[in-house]
């Protein structure tokens, strides 16, 4: 239903990343526990049996981590990893940590107050095995806080995925309210002429062609004109489409689009500005290179066309009272070098949606502070009683600094203080502090690239691992810390990366939404003329002609306007694909159908399909993508040409398509394209699929068109946009 981007936006990958920090940390927290074995002095044997069982308690966990593994959740599966927790934890001997696990998949349950039974066992098991009061407790808040971690992480990474669902389906949404307002307007405007016209066709020629003549003169111009409201209500189309233009009259342009769609009415003033503008250097004929492009800063979108050759701005005039009138401004002059640059300036929209309730954004800061707080708890329990203050003062700025953080990028100087507030304090608290240099291995992980981040981290650990060694520590000790400086970092960065993935999502909720109304309006525009546009005008031409056939031979004028009964019900049928309805289009009929209209225009056609053999010919896709194509050159010979003869014809070469339409209509006009909609519309659809589009004076002396496509790059759902065809 929507075009797909070559590459995916930051938040198109939200919840791919948030799962991914979430393995990245529960991996962390294994690898600690695991290591937490050498401690005891355990064999080789015993390590691996232990790193093994880890594993598949890690394997688990990832069950309430993924979408599509959440279905083989069940009580079996909880009673599995209870076994396995208390296997690694008792006779293996890893980290009593361990049990954070189960405690984490019990908060996940219904049984979540389970969770502090096996957090009292993990007391009540470390207890057992030292008796060191600081370390049990120290565990307890180990234990306790793993818990509360799995549980926290896992949380938010479904409200990323809740929050980018709701993205998309607003989105859907939006489109979808689009199209009805599209079809109900047409119906208005549109298909009441072509009611009419069916109506009035039945009866004789003669009394009732006058009449049809003024119903399709009407209709047509309603399509067109609605072609060009649905246009300008974006100004990004525009900018492509000038591209087009420019690049097929042979002048190199260069284009950047940076400012937010839809602009509404605002819009159309600078598409109108830079629909003149590109006339004009088309016209002239003299440059060579040409830069469009906006940008949207203090309240204002900015257009700025520059061009290589000098231009004449009196046509642009009649535009700079309605941008002044709209909040804006336009200017247009010389640069040194003979270059001419135009510039024109509109408010930006000011319109925001009401805000989204914050319960995503809630938790995910509650998580963070409590996940603090207990990091903080772990590393207070190792101060002596007279130096808390100083240690409390000094995580204190630490947990401000780090919370700062998780919404902004971490400036320099905050990073600085907070390498001192890490180490420093060493000389002074001892081991206890060597659990803090995690906080700062997070904040690097998040304010550096990972070039200089995570060297850096490194260094955080083999500081730590340095202190370590100087305080005389234990060589498991020492390792168990140094890994904890990373599986802390971990932590802490997953946790703010998912706040901010998760305030993101907040705030540009909508960016979905008004990209899809901004394509589905251009879609509307690119089929109202060159679909429904072809057939109002064919009835239009069919009409003319039964009223010169009236007295000369009124057998055929009432043929002729049975004619127009067919085409006024296929251009029932392209209103409804307008309107988003499925729309396959056959070039066989689309070139039958312009032999139609080519001869009865008095054109001698010449056509020939030499694609019979070819089985990539028969796919809908590749037909659906020349007829549009034809359809327009046609549309251009009869209406820019004085074409007495045409010659339409395909032809497969090297792997490529070739679809040529040429007449002896030769026209200077022909030669240096109008910036009217028609071409535009044709190279926008074939660059979607990798198509392109040619235009000038061949050897003969006639005037061609001819569009080259490779079928291997007809990705079927590029190409249903491409050639919007919606289902």
């Amino acid at each position: 239903m929507f075009g797909k981007s070559a590459r995916p936006s930051g938040t198109d990958l939200a919840p791919s990343v948030a799962r991914g920090t979430v393995t990245a940390a529960l991996a962390g927290f294994a690898s600690v526990y695991v290591l937490a074995v050498n401690s005891r002095q355990s064999g080789a044997l015993q390590l691996l049996a232990a790193a093994a069982v880890a594993a598949m308690i890690f394997g688990i966990q990832l069950v309430y981590v993924y979408p599509g593994l959440k279905r083989h959740l069940s009580v079996r599966l909880l009673g599995l990893q209870a076994a396995l927790a208390y296997l690694a934890v008792i006779p293996l001997g890893t980290s009593v940590g361990m049990l954070g696990f189960l405690a984490g998949s019990l908060l996940l349950s219904s049984v979540w107050p389970v969770a502090v039974v096996v957090v009292g066992s993990a007391v009540l098991i470390e207890a057992t095995r030292s008796p060191d009061t600081a370390a049990t407790v120290s565990i307890a808040i180990g234990t306790a806080l793993t818990g509360l971690v799995i549980y926290g992480l896992a949380q938010l990474a479904d409200r990323v995925e809740d929050l980018s669902a709701a993205r998309l389906a607003l989105a859907m949404a939006a489109v979808a309210e689009e199209r009805l307002r599209v079809a109900t307007e047409l119906n208005e405007k549109i298909g009441v002429g072509l009611d009419a016209i069916n109506r009035l066709a039945v009866e004789p020629p003669g009394e009732v062609i006058d009449e049809v003549l003024e119903v399709a003169r009407r209709s047509l111009a309603d399509a067109r004109a609605a072609a060009v409201d649905y246009r300008s209500m974006s100004l990004s189309p525009e900018v492509a489409r000038a591209r087009a233009l420019l690049s097929t009259a042979g002048i190199e342009t260069e284009g950047r689009t940076g400012h937010t769609e839809p602009l509404g009415p605002p819009g159309a003033l600078l598409g109108a500005v830079l629909r003149e503008t590109v006339t004009e250097i088309i016209e002239r004929g003299r440059a060579q290179r040409c830069v469009v492009e906006t940008v949207e800063d203090n309240g204002l979108v900015r257009l700025r066309v520059v061009s290589d050759a000098a231009l004449d701005t009196d046509r642009l005039d009649g535009l700079a009272g309605p941008l002044r009138d709209a909040g804006g401004h336009f200017t247009a002059g010389s640069e040194p070098g003979g270059r001419s640059v135009i510039e024109a300036a509109v408010p930006a929209s000011s319109k925001r949606a009401a805000p989204l309730p914050d319960s995503a954004y809630s938790l995910s800061v509650t998580v963070l502070l409590v996940v603090l707080a207990g990091f903080a708890a772990k590393v207070l329990i190792y101060v002596p009683v007279q130096a808390l203050a100083g240690a409390v003062a000094c995580l204190a700025v630490l947990g401000v600094l780090q919370f700062r953080g998780t919404r902004d990028r971490p400036p320099l100087l905050s990073l600085s203080v907070q390498a001192v507030l890490s180490f420093l304090p060493i000389l002074w608290y001892g081991r206890g502090w060597l659990n803090v240099p995690g906080f700062l291995a997070g904040s690097l992980l998040l304010a550096l690239p990972p070039s200089l981040s995570w060297p850096l981290v490194v260094l955080a650990m083999a500081g730590v691992a340095s202190a370590g060694v100087l305080l005389s520590l234990g060589v498991s000790v020492v390792v168990n810390l140094t890994i904890s400086v990373l599986v802390t970092g971990l932590v802490v960065s997953g946790l703010a990366r998912l706040t901010r993935s998760i305030k993101e999502l907040q705030a540009t909720r909508e960016e979905p939404a008004r990209a899809a109304i901004a394509q589905e309006r251009l879609r509307v525009a690119r089929d109202l003329h060159d679909l429904l546009g072809h057939n109002l005008a064919a009835i239009l031409l069919k009409s003319e002609l039964v009223r010169r056939l009236l007295d000369r031979d009124p057998e055929r004028a009432r043929t002729e306007l049975g004619d127009i009964v067919v085409i006024s019900e296929r251009a029932r049928a392209d209103m409804r694909a307008v309107s988003g309805d499925h729309l396959e289009l056959s070039l066989e009929e689309e070139a039958a159908s312009a032999r139609a209209m080519l001869t009865t225009a008095g054109i001698e056609v010449m056509v020939n399909l030499d694609h019979d053999p070819l089985p990539m010919f028969n796919d809908p896709a590749v037909n659906t993508v020349l007829s549009a194509v034809l359809r327009e050159a046609v549309t251009n010979v009869l209406r820019h040409s004085d074409a007495r003869r045409c010659r339409i014809e395909t032809e497969y070469a090297r792997g490529l398509l070739q679809l040529t339409v040429a007449n002896d209509g030769f026209s200077r006009d022909a030669v240096r394209p109008q910036a009217g909609t028609g071409l535009g519309n044709l190279t926008t659809r074939l660059a979607i699929v990798g198509g392109r589009l040619t235009a000038g004076p061949e050897e003969d002396g006639w005037f061609g068109l001819r569009v080259v496509l490779d079928p291997a790059r007809l990705v079927a759902g590029q190409t249903r946009d491409g050639v919007m065809i919606h289902q």
